[in-house]
């Protein structure tokens, strides 16, 4: 019996990438990879999709040249560009895109000696605050790379929207989306500016390229959504199993620091996961755990190796049934909501010890 497994589900994998299809039928998309395809396995998630879609993003450099040397052929695009000049040979020698966010990243391009030129998205702060050019960088940094021999033209160009999964704020949405737009005007290159929140809710942010992350593995960008609300299927699920099983009286103090008393007589299940697993710790009483077809409260202090869940005084489990963490039946947006993060975190925290397992 393995204490935990992360079970990836790669049918709904490619469900995801036909919904999002759908949703942008005039735009190409971009698999967003970065971090070990946010906790569901780089490579596996890649080969998958190499041909469901035209393009993937990474973060960083080292993942870009892992694709590529894994055989991955289709244009990979670095969203952060790159963190010192010799980077730039190496994104010409693998055939690689990259984001071009400041003037030393330009200066670092025009002085390099590259074997062919390479393509290049400049990327504008709309604001984020985080990357990109500001408004009086625009200007310049647009003529050098475009006047530039190592640059293959034309330029293409870039950007991150920072409130698009928080519609409160329409109208700041909306004056990163048009501002966008307007610099666009002056490009001849590629455009790309959805996320996943911007490909659900602004349609408006929709240009020729899209780059999806979080919605590709089923799970909402949007605090108040899950998944399934866009027809979107989880594609991890994170099972464990029941180890013990406990009888303990009314008044019962459970757990590191008696952090749950019993309010009556009940029945105690421990599952085999803990935060060493990735499972976090900050989960209060009473998150959802499903056990035999229903949904029990957890309590007491997730630990190391283990948790607790309250299975209810005329509780018929046994010791090896099957507990789902999250996934269809628990929501991991409903897990994080309630541990006070975002599902993103959750499941980029999937440690090591966690046996993987590839459901085809």
């Amino acid at each position: 019996m393995k204490a935990v497994t992360a079970e990836i589900n790669l049918k709904a994998l490619v469900h995801n990438v036909n919904v999002i299809r759908g949703m942008v039928p005039e735009s190409k998309i971009v698999a967003v990879v970065k971090a070990n395809a946010y906790g569901h396995g780089l490579y596996t998630v890649a080969d998958t999709l190499k041909d469901q879609v035209d393009a993937f993003a990474v973060a960083r450099i080292d993942e870009a040249l892992s694709l590529r040397q894994r055989g991955i052929k289709k244009p990979i695009i670095l969203l952060e560009g790159f963190f010192e000049q010799a980077d730039v040979p190496l994104i010409a020698q693998y055939d690689l895109l990259t984001a071009v966010h400041d003037l030393e990243q330009v200066e670092a391009i025009e002085k390099a000696q590259v074997e062919k030129p390479i393509g290049c998205w400049m990327k504008i702060d709309v604001g984020m605050h985080r990357l990109g050019a500001s408004p009086d960088e625009i200007s310049e940094m647009k003529s050098r790379l475009e006047s530039c021999p190592n640059v293959k033209q034309p330029l293409g160009l870039i950007s991150h929207l920072s409130v698009a999964d928080t519609p409160e704020f329409f109208d700041y949405n909306r004056e990163q989306i048009d501002y966008f737009l307007e610099v666009a005007k002056d490009f001849k290159g590629d455009l790309c500016l959805a996320n996943s929140a911007g490909i659900l809710f602004w349609p408006k942010s929709h240009t020729k390229w899209v780059r999806p992350g979080v919605i590709l593995y089923g799970i909402s960008p949007f605090a108040d959504r899950v998944g399934s609300d866009f027809q979107l299927e989880p594609v991890m699920t994170l099972r464990s199993s029941l180890i013990a099983i406990r009888k303990i009286k009314k008044g019962a103090k459970v757990g590191y620091g008696a952090a749950w008393t019993a309010p009556c007589d009940t029945t105690l299940g421990i599952v085999s996961t803990g935060y060493g697993d990735g499972y976090p710790r900050t989960a209060p009483n009473g998150t959802p755990v499903w056990v035999n077809g229903r949904i029990v409260p957890s309590v007491g202090h997730v630990c190391m190796d283990m948790m607790f869940v309250d299975l209810g005084p005329n509780a018929q489990d046994k010791i090896g049934d099957k507990v789902v963490l999250w996934g269809k039946e628990v929501p991991v947006e409903k897990v994080a909501a309630l541990c006070g993060t975002i599902p993103y975190e959750l499941v980029c925290h999937i440690m090591p010890r966690v046996e993987i397992a590839n459901l085809s």
